[in-house]
């Protein structure tokens, strides 16, 4: 009887852990790719307008995004 106490203890740790750990980094991702975004933006122009870099790089991403859901 312990062992599966043990076991059922383990696993709503494991759930918890892993629901704190999704909130944590859920946009760790899409904030990497639009940093890499403006710094391909950076290094292909001559003029650069960080805002504006930003925001295309946000739209151009969350809208690729929404075409592979």
């Amino acid at each position: 009887m312990k062992s599966k106490t043990k076991i059922i203890l383990f696993i709503v740790v494991a759930i918890i852990a892993l629901y704190f750990v999704r909130n944590n980094y859920k946009n760790y991702n899409l904030k990497r790719t639009i940093s890499a975004c403006i710094f391909a933006q950076k290094q292909n122009s001559e003029k650069f307008d960080l805002e504006k870099a930003k925001s295309l790089c946000e739209k151009k991403i969350k809208q690729n995004l929404k075409f592979s859901e």
